[in-house]
Formats: C-alpha cells, sequence, structure tokens
C-alpha cells in the first residue's frame, strides 16, 4: 500500500519538541503501518542549536531559521512548542496565513488569544489542533469534541494540573505542610522553580477555558473563570477534612445551573467515594456528564515529555488524515464563531462548604456562630471539635448543607466581626458530583 508523506516543521526543540522528535524518528514506519501516513521532520526550528538534548537528528535538520519552515512550500503541518503568549501567538498566525495546518501544546495561547487565531484559521480554511494542551496524554480533546458529541454535557470536574496534585497528595498522605511539599515537588521535578501558575490555578483556568468551549460549544472568556490557588491551603483543613471523609483537590469545575454556565478553579473537599478523590501524585483525571452516556471518567499523566509529545504526534496524525480539519471547521467557537454563554455569578453558585473557626472557649460560643449562619440561610450538615489549641483557643470545624457562596461570603464577614472568633473564617468549597443512576 502507497503511504502519503507529510512534510512537518517542528519550531520549538525544548523538553516536548525533543519528545516529538524522538518518537517521529522512532516510530514512523509503525505510524505509517497503522494510519497509512508517513510522517517527515523537514525542519526542527531552535534558536539554541548547541544544548544537548536526548534526541540524535540528521544532520541538517536543526537550524534556526525560521522563514525558512514558514515559507518552505512542501511543509503542511507546524508544529509551535515555542510556548508564551505574544511571539507563538504571532508565530501561530503566520503559519496559518502561509497555509499550514497548526499542532500546539501552548494553553495558555489558546486560552486567553484563541479566538483571534481560530479566525485567521478560518479565513485561511486551516486547523488548529491542541490535543496535548489539557492533561497531556490524555486524549481529553477527542474525548469530548468527539466521543461524546452526542451529548449535553451538564458538568465537568477535572485534576487537571499535576504540580498541584502531587502536592496536595504529599500534605494529604504523608502530612507534609505546604512548603515542605512544594520543595518535593521542585525536587522531583513536577513543578517549576516559579510554580506561580501552577499553584494559583492559572493553568488550571487556562484548560478549563479550552475544555469548556468544546463542552458546551460556546466562546470562553478566560477572564470570567473564578480563580483561587492553593498557596493558602493549610495542614490541619487537610487532616480535619480526612476526618469528615473528604479529600482536597485543586479541581476545575464547569457546571450548567439554572443560573447560567459556572466556571470555577478552586480548592475543594470530595468524598473518598468519588474517583476523583483517589487521584494522586502527578496524575490528572476528568469527571464529564453527559446526558445519554451518564458519568465518563479520564485519567492518565497530565505533563511530561513524553505523554505530551505522544498527544502532539497523535494531532498530527489527526490533521494528516483530514479528521482535525473536518473537526475544527464543524466545532462551534472554533472553526465556526461560537456564542457568549449565560455566566453564573459566583455569588449564586451553589455549594456545601467547610468552615473553621478558632474561637474563645467559652459557654454560648456555639449559639452566636449558628445564630450568624442561619440568618444567612446556612444550615449544619456536621460538626467537628477538639481539644483545645491553648488555654483560651478551640477549633470548630463545621460542614454545611448547600447554600449560595454569596450568603457564605455574608456570613463569613460577619463571623470574623465576632469578638468570640480569634483568626479569619477557613472556607473550603465541599463538591458532590451528581448521582449516576
Amino acid at each position: 500500500m502507497e503511504q502519503d508523506s507529510v512534510k512537518i516543521a517542528l519550531i520549538g526543540f525544548g523538553t516536548v519538541g525533543a519528545g516529538v522528535a524522538k518518537i517521529i524518528l522512532k516510530n514512523a514506519d509503525h505510524i505509517a503501518h497503522k494510519t497509512g501516513i508517513k510522517l517527515e521532520l523537514a525542519h526542527v526550528v531552535d534558536t539554541d542549536l548547541t544544548r544537548e538534548r536526548p534526541v540524535q537528528l540528521p544532520d541538517g535538520l536543526l537550524h534556526s531559521d525560521l522563514d525558512k519552515a514558514i515559507n518552505d512550500p512542501q511543509v503542511d503541518i507546524a508544529i509551535e512548542l515555542v510556548g508564551g503568549t505574544t511571539f507563538a501567538g504571532d508565530l501561530q498566525k503566520r503559519l496559518l496565513a502561509a497555509g499550514k495546518n497548526v499542532v500546539t501544546a501552548n494553553k495558555a495561547l489558546l486560552a486567553e488569544r484563541g479566538q483571534e487565531i481560530y479566525q485567521v484559521a478560518r479565513e485561511n480554511n486551516r486547523c488548529v489542533a491542541f490535543e496535548a494542551s489539557c492533561c497531556g496524554g490524555i486524549p481529553l480533546i477527542g474525548a469530548i469534541r468527539s466521543g461524546l458529541a452526542a451529548n449535553k454535557i451538564s458538568a465537568m470536574y477535572g485534576i487537571v494540573n499535576g504540580t498541584c496534585n502531587y502536592i496536595l497528595s504529599g500534605m494529604s498522605r504523608e502530612g507534609k505542610d505546604y512548603a515542605t511539599a512544594l520543595k518535593e515537588a521542585q525536587d522531583a521535578g513536577f513543578a517549576e522553580a516559579d510554580p506561580t501558575l501552577d499553584v494559583n490555578g492559572a493553568d488550571s483556568a487556562h484548560k478549563l477555558a479550552i475544555l469548556a468551549s468544546l463542552a458546551f460549544g460556546v466562546t470562553i472568556d478566560y477572564n470570567a473563570i473564578a480563580v483561587t490557588g492553593i498557596e493558602g491551603i493549610n495542614l490541619s483543613d487537610i487532616k480535619y477534612g480526612s476526618e469528615l471523609g473528604y479529600a482536597m483537590k485543586l479541581l476545575a469545575i464547569a457546571e450548567q445551573t439554572e443560573m447560567g454556565l459556572s466556571l470555577r478553579v478552586h480548592p475543594a473537599f470530595i468524598s473518598y467515594d468519588e474517583p476523583l478523590a483517589q487521584v494522586s501524585g502527578s496524575f490528572n483525571a476528568l469527571s464529564a456528564f453527559g446526558d445519554a452516556v451518564g458519568h465518563t471518567s479520564y485519567y492518565g499523566r497530565g505533563a511530561g515529555m513524553m505523554p505530551t509529545a505522544s498527544a502532539v504526534v497523535a494531532d498530527i496524525i489527526e490533521v494528516a488524515q483530514g479528521n482535525a480539519g473536518r473537526c475544527f471547521a464543524g466545532a462551534a467557537a472554533f472553526g465556526r464563531p461560537g456564542r457568549a454563554p449565560s455566566l453564573c455569578p459566583n455569588e449564586k453558585v451553589s455549594s456545601r462548604f467547610y468552615l473553621r473557626l478558632s474561637v474563645v472557649d467559652q459557654a454560648g460560643v456555639f449559639a452566636r456562630i449558628a445564630d450568624v449562619l442561619g440568618r444567612n440561610k446556612i444550615s449544619i450538615s456536621a460538626l467537628l471539635q477538639h481539644e483545645s489549641e491553648s488555654s483560651d483557643k478551640v477549633p470548630v470545624v463545621i460542614m454545611t448543607h448547600h447554600a449560595l457562596q454569596g450568603n457564605m461570603e455574608k456570613a463569613l464577614e460577619e463571623l470574623a466581626q465576632l469578638d468570640v472568633v480569634n483568626a479569619s473564617p477557613i472556607c473550603i468549597h465541599v463538591v458532590t458530583p451528581p448521582v449516576d443512576e
């Protein structure tokens, strides 16, 4: 059988780029046998031509002449792996205008500037493929875009940042404090020297913007996502939550509610009975709920050289076979302009809550706390109290029934003003995914 040869320009020869080159050079014949597509690297472009990489390229393949790759009429597919949202965005638009289909892992760019990129792709009858942008080697994009296309998706809950999950797993399983767990994540290579975009929730929000656009067929404004990171998580709260049967996770959540689409990233307690609670270390997972299929789960390595490179090469094959172009052209908010969703205001989000207070050890304190909660339409479902932290301070942990976030915020302001409360209250969402019967 004659195989179609597809020439590829790889722009960005860092960690993931090296993995992509490694797969193509090693597995080209295997891929051709399975798919009928012969992948051929025509250009590998990078500014650093001397750094050691874990792959040996044929002579002359690596160079720094970007224009040479962009203007090569034989190149069908260009892979952008330079990262960032400025140069990379302009590069993608140049590639699309030059008639190249683009494959990328650049979640920040697609979340923040995706619409202008997709517009250029539409104008030039090209596509952008981005399976590697969300959760590395887990095929989430294909599953949501194609596998669940028949469904109205009601909700998605994801652990989509391996750094945060590694840190929280260390705190939960081994009793490490946040600083220690972060340092160990950095030493193990799961956290950057500057982990800000991971631990502050921005990375998870970028992925949520992309996934929610696909799932709901709408244009998501990244800045409309409510984001809270894990920097303020205290080990004592993880321990108290565990006593009550809950694991702490940083969740990326998209829920279709009566008030509109709720989009948020924040630390949350989730019952140990839920599959997401069992996801540990640097692994990622997503639970998605469709009206026809019910509950579906996706699990795997969310980052790393080879898992991410695997997703990039999968996209190259999809583009070469024509599948990616057809899917892109038909997808609302991508190949077709999307509509803006009706968003649920944050204060109207309904959730259960975990509340920890440090209070004065005297009679009548709990009655005053209950009065504040009751006046703000918040009812108590469970109460946990340990021995005094000191002679005059007692930790009180309260689990609530569902309440509006706006009501909880008002209650927190009132509680902080009580003379029997020693410090600012700690409040954490408790997430309960739908029951799939």
